[in-house]
């Protein structure tokens, strides 16, 4: 699956970019939330998914890049998130969290920064429901446009071989300077989901952009 990031988009007219997101024939739009304490950095609230939920019949991908995220888990699902991923690094407790967004109806993800160790996230593995997903940044969260980190291939498969030895049905996700070369390699370690940003929608043709990353591996 193939997921728009639209943290580096044309922010004048959104409606436009979702339009451009769908037609690339991305999966769905990746919504980057974050509060300027987590991360340095202050993106997306609530007001601007509400006015993307109403616009796009997209499903829509929202990461919190947050202190707080199970504050906002509520909030988040209510104004359209389908799929909702928060930082294992952050000050919520992550077991209470995954708990809040299940019962909310949608999608958990687990985001690992680079330098968080995957035995992070061993003790919520017995939590992941169907169609959960960790994700697991390729980049240091917080700014987009950056370069894909190499050193995070091992992890990407460390956790795949993980998920299979449990015979867990989840997915892995990956996010930060994704294009065809590095999605391809993290589609080889064990990744489902990639988030491109500016490869999709800074491309002159951005279906051509979206299926370079759906390519069936080598």
């Amino acid at each position: 699956m193939v997921l728009a990031s639209i943290l580096n988009s044309n922010l004048l007219n959104l409606s436009q970019v979702a339009d451009t997101v769908a037609a690339s024939g991305a999966d769905a739009l990746h919504y980057d939330v974050m509060d300027g304490r987590f991360v340095d950095n202050i993106s997306f609230g609530l007001p601007v998914l509400s006015a993307l939920r109403l616009y796009t019949k997209q499903p829509i991908d929202v990461h919190l890049m947050i202190s707080d995220p199970l504050r906002f888990v509520e909030r988040f699902a209510e104004a359209g998130a389908d799929l909702l991923s928060f930082h294992i690094e952050s000050d919520s407790d992550p077991a209470e969290t995954l708990r809040c967004i299940h019962g909310c109806g949608i999608a958990a993800g687990i985001a690992i920064s680079p330098d968080t160790p995957i035995s992070a996230v061993a003790p919520y593995l017995s939590q992941m429901q169907k169609d959960d997903f960790f994700l697991i940044m390729t980049v240091y969260p917080g700014l987009g446009g950056q370069k894909f980190m190499p050193q995070t291939l091992p992890k990407i498969q460390t956790l795949s071989e993980m998920l299979r030895r449990e015979n867990l049905p989840v997915h892995i996700e990956v996010d930060g300077g994704i294009n065809a070369e590095t999605g391809m390699l993290c589609r080889q370690a064990g990744a489902d989901y990639l988030v491109a940003g500016s490869y999709v929608l800074g491309a002159e043709d951005p279906a051509a952009a979206v299926q370079s990353l759906k390519q069936p591996c080598g």
